[in-house]
Formats: structure tokens, C-alpha cells, sequence
């Protein structure tokens, strides 16, 4: 090792207070931003990740430190920081959160970075080295065209989905996200070439590829088109491997999209459901769902399944038009529903989401001693007032609610008709063990939610 070398410290924090999502090999997700900082920094630099997916954070020495960290995980990333600004070691911090918040972020870190950091990463890089770091970057929407490829070889080698980035924003714009806020509201692709070079590089490890479009298939026929030209190119490379992504319910719309993602090795597709009742998607400006309906939702589902695909159903509880009656009604027609794997929410005002900016502007917003606070805003606990139901009676119609939706009947149930609408043991395992997993996530601890007196009530 040269130590004339400088080092570059990229971390990766977890939330210590909720840990569900790293409980399974499965479900942790590989912090690709760190990635592609570090394909961004001179070869002079060596670079380590430290990921507190696998392992808690101990000191090391560095000569500068990069965080990323999401709202839940983001006073973990403070902390972190602090150990090292007391150190003298400059710190600069990025990701959704920081950008969303950077004058919170400001407060314990040396610089923040606003947006896409790549594009402003040398500059930063630069400024490190000369000792005159800015205290803010903004970093651009860049093309995607000839990027450099994320160090995948500085990921921790447990991962068991490798995650490749096709595209980057979303139109969509609802409510409660705030993609479109950091990435933009359109839609910018890789050229397939370039994905194709990326997968070569990295095959033949054994690992499944998750591919973490915030939608795969677009909302158009020309994206549609553009998720063809890739399907089709994995398919002539001959590389074998099974993907997941994320998309919206028009998807089933083309039954070639389908078919071509299907030989192409896709295996499960997430799809935003969020709600049944029109006055709830509505709240939450799902506009997909509500000109497809929900009482289409059992159709577009078995569309996809017949192609031997698996859906990972996503459901938010406790929607601004929700009353108490609708939480057991949400339940229970998840319950009937043919989607194989259930993942759950609450309601959470994310910063830079238009939902917050509603619910600060009608103070309903019930946790916000932040920083401490951001690490309940986790999809699982209760950190706003509801317009319509008391947080004590939503604590309790959720606790009934999950029992209802990941009993171990229902589950067993949900594996034997994956089995049936796809005929592949091995996917309805996998929908098997996801309803699993989202029951552990969702039981790991109590819900928790902010009284009127800032007492935190369990």
C-alpha cells in the first residue's frame, strides 16, 4: 500500500432503531451511490465503503469522509460525522435527505451536496485536496450517456441482488415521493449498450439483478419501446440471470413488454397499488390507478403472472381521505387480492414530497424533535395527525390489520395460488418468504407515535 496515498472514506449508516430491511440477505440493497462516487474519484484515491448493512461502524482513519443516508438513517450518518469532524477530518454528506435538508445537514457535517453528486464529485475531490471544501455543491441533472460504470467490486460481497441503474426520474410526481423532486420529472435512459457493458462485467457471480428504475416500463408507448430495445439485448447476450424492478400498472397494457421481460430473466415486478378506494388515490395523486381502477387490479396482476412473473404489491395505510373504517377495508382487500407478495406502509410526509409541504402547512405533522424524530419516518410507525383518526386507533387498526394480512394462513394460501397462476415452485417460494419477511418487518418492534405533548407513546 502507498501511504503517500490519500484515503476516501465512503459509509453507508443504518438505522439502529428499526433494522427490518437488513434482517434478510435479501432485502438489502446495495448503497449504489457510493458506488458511483467512487468511479468518479482520481485513481490516486484509495477508497474504502464501510456499510453498516452487514456490519456496525467502527473508527477508521481516512483524510475525507463521504455519507449517504436516507431520512431514517440520516442521525446515524450525524453521528457518524461527528466522530470525524472532532477529528478534524473534513465530512460531506449527500444522498436524498442531505439534499432535501441541507441546512440541517450543514449543522454537523462540512459539506453538503446537493442533487446528482457525480456531476460535481471532482470539483469536490479537487476542493478536498487543495483544504477549501464549500460548504454547499449542486450537483446537475447530467445525461446519461457514457457514464463510468459504479465500483460494484467495493460492494460487500454478501449482497444477494446486484443493482444496475437503467434510467433516472419520474413524471409520476406523487404525492407522498420525492423522486421527482432529486431526480427530476423526466425521464433520462442509459443507452442499452452501455447496460449491456455494465451486466458483462459483473456476470457470472451468481447474482440476481435489481434494477432500480423507479419505473422500468415508463407511462408511454415510446418508453414501452425503450423497455423492448433492453429486454431484447439482454436476451441476444445470452446472459442468464434473474432481475426485479419497479413499474406502474399500465405495464400490462403491451403483452410483448411482458413477454420479452419474462425471457429476459424477470421474475418479480413492484407495483405501486397503494389503495383500493378512488377519494385515497386520489389523495395521494396516483392518476395511473385511478383511470385503471381498482377494480381492475385482479386483472392486471393475473396478465402479469401468466407471463411467470411475480407482483410485490405495495399498499399505503392511513391516505388524507382514510377514516378508521378504512383501514380494516384496505386490509381485507389486500387479503382477497391475487398480488403474491405484500408490502405495507403507513403514511410518511418525506421532506421535499408535496405531501410534507401540505402537512407542515396544516400542522399535522405529530414527530418533528429533528434531527432525533427522522429516525421513526420509516414507513412502519405513525409521525403525522391524521385528519380522520387518532393515533392510538390507528396504532391499533394497523396491529389488527397486519395480523389480518400476513397470518400464516393467508400466507400459505398466497404460495399455493402463486403456484397455481405461475406454475414455478421456486417463485412461490420467494412470495412465500416475502410475506414473511414484510410480517417480521412490520412486528420487529411496536408501532411508535408522538402524543400532543411530545411524549413518545409505544
Amino acid at each position: 500500500m502507498n501511504p503517500s496515498r490519500k484515503t476516501l472514506l465512503l459509509i453507508n449508516p443504518a438505522n439502529p432503531y428499526r433494522r427490518g430491511y437488513l434482517l434478510r440477505r435479501e432485502s438489502k440493497q446495495v448503497p449504489l451511490g457510493l458506488g458511483i462516487i467512487a468511479a468518479f474519484t482520481p485513481k490516486d484515491w484509495r477508497i474504502i465503503i464501510a456499510d453498516e448493512n452487514f456490519k456496525t461502524f467502527r473508527y477508521r482513519d481516512a483524510d475525507l469522509v463521504g455519507i449517504t443516508a436516507v431520512t431514517a438513517s440520516v442521525n446515524r450518518g450525524y453521528e457518524i460525522a461527528t466522530q470525524y469532524r472532532q477529528r478534524g477530518v473534513p465530512v460531506v454528506m449527500g444522498g436524498i435527505h442531505a439534499s432535501m435538508c441541507p441546512d440541517e445537514t450543514l449543522q454537523y457535517v462540512d459539506s453538503v451536496v446537493i442533487g446528482e453528486a457525480e456531476s460535481i464529485w471532482p470539483q469536490v475531490i479537487a476542493d478536498a485536496e487543495a483544504g477549501c471544501l464549500k460548504q454547499i455543491y449542486h450537483g446537475a441533472l447530467l445525461h446519461l450517456e457514457k457514464q463510468k460504470i459504479p465500483r460494484h467490486d467495493l460492494y460487500h460481497p454478501l449482497y444477494v441482488w446486484r443493482s444496475i441503474q437503467t434510467s433516472r426520474g419520474c413524471p409520476m410526481d406523487c404525492d407522498f415521493c420525492s423522486v421527482t423532486s432529486f431526480n427530476g420529472g423526466k425521464f433520462r435512459f442509459r443507452p442499452v449498450e452501455e447496460i449491456i457493458e455494465e451486466l458483462r462485467a459483473y456476470h457470472g457471480d451468481g447474482r440476481n439483478i435489481f434494477f432500480v428504475d423507479d419505473n422500468i416500463g415508463g407511462i408511454t408507448k415510446d418508453h414501452q419501446e425503450r423497455a423492448k430495445e433492453l429486454f431484447r439485448a439482454i436476451i441476444r447476450s445470452g446472459m442468464k440471470f434473474n432481475w426485479f424492478s419497479q413499474t406502474s400498472l399500465d405495464i400490462a397494457d403491451d403483452d410483448e413488454v411482458l413477454r420479452l421481460a419474462s425471457s429476459s430473466g424477470c421474475k418479480v415486478l413492484l407495483i405501486g397499488f397503494e389503495a383500493e378506494r378512488s377519494e385515497a388515490l386520489h389523495s395521494g395523486n396516483k392518476k395511473i390507478n385511478l383511470k385503471k381502477g381498482s377494480e381492475n387490479y385482479r386483472h392486471i396482476i393475473r396478465r402479469i403472472q401468466k407471463q411467470g412473473i411475480i407482483v410485490l404489491g405495495t399498499f399505503i395505510f392511513a391516505m388524507e381521505a382514510d377514516h378508521p373504517e378504512d383501514i380494516i377495508r384496505r386490509a381485507r382487500f389486500i387479503s382477497n387480492l391475487n398480488v403474491d407478495i405484500v408490502q405495507t406502509s403507513i403514511l410518511t410526509p418525506y421532506p421535499g414530497t408535496k405531501l410534507r409541504k401540505r402537512m407542515e402547512e396544516s400542522g399535522l405533522l405529530a414527530c418533528h424533535n429533528y434531527p432525533f424524530d427522522w429516525q421513526y419516518y420509516n414507513w412502519e410507525d405513525i409521525v403525522i395527525r391524521h385528519p380522520h383518526i387518532s393515533s392510538p386507533e390507528l396504532a391499533r387498526l394497523m396491529e389488527k390489520s397486519w395480523k389480518m394480512i400476513y397470518h400464516p394462513l393467508r400466507r400459505h394460501i398466497k404460495y399455493l395460488k402463486t403456484l397455481s397462476a405461475t406454475h414455478d415452485p421456486m417463485l412461490a417460494y420467494w412470495a412465500w418468504r416475502g410475506n414473511w419477511h414484510y410480517r417480521n418487518i412490520v412486528f420487529e418492534k411496536p408501532i411508535h407515535y408522538c402524543d400532543k405533548d411530545r411524549e413518545v407513546t409505544i
